[in-house]
């Protein structure tokens, strides 16, 4: 296999494990997705860094949800 092909059958497997990863962090994604809609909701102001706890804890989370799962490949 090609170098090329090899890094490609690498992004292949990291997307396909990508819905595990994200169900994982369910109470983390919808907390911030509540965070953002009432950013954007009538009289609300999206702004840059208000959801950033939320965001935090939801890159955390997948970080952690991906290495158990490049753990578990190997």
């Amino acid at each position: 296999m090609s170098a090329n092909g090899a890094v490609w059958g690498r992004v292949r497997s990291r997307l396909r494990a990508f819905p595990e990863q994200l169900a994982a962090c369910g109470a983390e994604a919808s907390a911030y997705g509540r965070c953002v809609q009432a950013s954007t909701a009538p009289g609300g102001r999206l702004r840059k860094d208000l959801c950033v706890r939320e965001f935090e804890a939801l890159r955390s989370c997948f970080a952690a949800a991906a290495k158990k799962t490049l753990m578990g490949s190997t």
